[in-house]
């Protein structure tokens, strides 16, 4: 797949901005490629603070949220949390409960199954909820596009308040206190919130509200900061913005995994080998969100909440270590899948097409999800990948920027059985005899709103460096940028031509080298690089994000190579 490097335009406010934050010029122009141009900007956002959270009570029907909860509590009643069977929605569920346990309130929950239930609220299961006696339902990540089932379970007896982060369909009437940034009539300033981050944000203003009744006078207030590496994780791992408020949720959630109150967290970060003293936003990304996830895809999803709920640390850690078996698992099923779709693929010409629809009979729904998203980063086009099971289809959708792949199937929503999700990820479900023609409707719709530069993938790159500037000072105020993201990506550098001093493959596809660039010998490392070390011939360009290198208490800069060229040549390397 051909890629550009596209360099970012420079600015000639850059040195006025560097002298006037303190900052380097590279620095400088690191913030105004995020956007950042005045220095009152710059210092909010290097340094994000709990005070700068806004006001809960600017989302619509929080109040009303809030008065109906602390109704419940006074007249003890019990209070369900109805979640979801993500990373999301465990850490959601897990806040919660952990939350009213703290305040002595009877609290269960209730995650349905992905391949038996599926997302959102389901008529049985608020049956069952229902059966257990009357009180509140709360759900977490779920509920926006769920009227009837609403209905049901009021008319049940249940009281039911919705918290959600998921579009709303152009048809919404709110049924109950619906909390989701995302109502059209919500006026709270920040729409790009998780699941978690929904929920942190009715505690809060519920904390607030039993304050003011005089609940904690002789009842321990709780911390809501010890619920920030949980909100933390659940917003790292749903691939939401980490900007505004979310950077200030992750960045003191990161602060805590190191000393979290839940056992759960401490055992998946030891299964996850989080050994050194900083934890960042990748290593809950890849390395325990994945765990996590495992439950729910591979279908045990209450695992990932007990794991997170539970105040045993024996207990805590043999639930890790069922989440370690699962992602395994999880992981030789997706490989499988993988091959029979490449398999297929090798065979088509894809030069003119702009998307896929690709659709086995019984493939793991669970694992669909990460398929769709690996087939996008391969071939830049939007995906579908379906599961063909008794008659229907279902899946999930991944997208590229440009293409909003919500409101692309909005506009076959006549095709489907149910739909949801983001402008860049959405889960469908379909008739199977409906599949040749939403793939057809599909392509028609990417025809028409993708460009055919959308489709060349492209590296931002933020500035052309010298390797000299790549040194252990420079990098740690590069990190003060953290914790990076969608949103907020790390700095990417362009730096040519290089002299490759040597190298040599690690593990099965990884090229290790120590390049040079005038006086400057650097280390650097290219995952999945490997099989351009044999093609290593003269000088070469980089385009790199750079890091700091710990072993065994020492610390050295290295370059994470993100791709390579020969110097010399025609370049990849474009000013945008």
């Amino acid at each position: 797949m051909k890629t550009l490097w596209k360099l970012k335009p420079s600015s000639s406010l850059v040195p006025e901005l560097a002298q006037a934050t303190g900052l380097s010029c590279v620095e400088a122009l690191l913030m105004m490629n995020r956007g950042l141009t005045d220095a009152e900007a710059v210092s909010s956002f290097l340094s994000p603070r709990l005070t700068q959270l806004d006001d809960p009570l600017g989302m619509k029907d929080m109040d009303q949220a809030v008065a109906l909860i602390v109704e419940t509590l006074r007249n003890r009643e019990a209070v369900t949390v109805y979640g979801d069977f993500d990373a999301d929605g465990f850490t959601a569920t897990a806040l919660l409960y952990n939350f009213f346990s703290s305040l002595g309130i009877p609290v269960s929950y209730y995650i349905p199954d992905r391949l038996t239930e599926g997302y959102g609220l389901h008529g049985e299961a608020l049956k069952k909820i229902a059966r257990k006696g009357r009180g509140v339902l709360i759900t977490v990540d779920c509920g926006t596009t769920n009227p009837d089932e609403i209905d049901l379970a009021r008319s049940l007896g249940l009281k039911v308040v919705v918290t959600d982060h998921h579009q709303v369909p152009p048809d919404f009437m709110a049924p109950c206190p619906v909390v989701n940034p995302h109502r059209p009539d919500c006026a709270f300033p920040f729409k790009h919130l998780a699941g978690v981050g929904v929920a942190f944000f009715l505690a809060v203003a519920l904390r607030a509200a039993l304050r003011a009744e005089g609940w904690f006078n002789q009842r321990l207030e709780p911390d809501l900061r010890d619920y920030l590496d949980l909100v933390a994780l659940g917003t790292v791992a749903d691939m939401v913005p980490l900007i505004g408020q979310n950077r200030i949720l992750v960045r003191g959630g990161l602060d805590r995994i190191r000393r979290s109150q839940w056992p759960g967290i401490q055992a998946i970060a030891e299964f996850a080998d989080l050994q050194g003293p900083v934890v960042s936003a990748s290593d809950l990304a890849y390395r325990m969100a994945p765990r996590l996830n495992a439950s729910g895809r591979m279908g045990g999803a209450e695992i990932g909440v007990m794991a997170l709920t539970t105040r045993r640390p024996d207990f805590a850690r043999e639930l890790a270590g069922k989440l370690e078996t699962m992602n395994a698992e999880r992981q030789a099923v997706e490989r499988n899948i993988m091959e029979e779709i490449e398999g297929r693929l090798s065979a088509e010409n894809l030069e003119n097409r702009r998307t896929l629809v690709v659709a086995g009979r019984g493939w793991h729904r669970g694992v669909l999800g990460i398929v769709a998203s690996r087939l996008t980063d391969r071939f830049h086009r939007p995906v579908l990948v379906l599961s063909i099971e008794n008659g229907t289809a279902s899946g999930s959708g991944r997208s590229i920027p440009g293409f909003n792949l919500y409101q692309a199937l909005t506009s076959v929503g006549y095709l489907l059985e149910r739909y949801g999700g983001h402008a860049h990820a959405a889960g469908l479900a379909l008739k199977a005899s409906a599949v040749e023609a939403l793939a057809v409707k599909f392509e028609d719709l990417a025809q028409e709103g993708i460009r055919e530069e959308d489709l060349v993938h492209s590296l931002n790159v933020d500035a052309q460096v010298k390797l000299d500037h790549m040194n252990l000072e420079s990098i740690r105020r590069f990190d003060s940028l953290s914790p990076f993201g969608p949103g907020n990506p790390e700095p990417v550098f362009y730096a040519g031509p290089c002299e490759v001093v040597e190298w040599k493959v690690v593990g099965d596809r990884h090229l290790k080298m120590k390049v040079r660039q005038g006086g400057t010998v650097i280390e650097t490392i290219g995952f999945g690089l490997a099989e351009n070390g044999f093609a290593l011939q003269g000088p070469i360009n980089l385009v790199f994000t750079p890091e700091i290198d710990r072993w065994q208490g020492r610390e050295k800069p290295q370059l994470r190579i993100i791709d390579l060229e020969p110097a010399g040549r025609p370049s990849k390397l474009v000013r945008s």
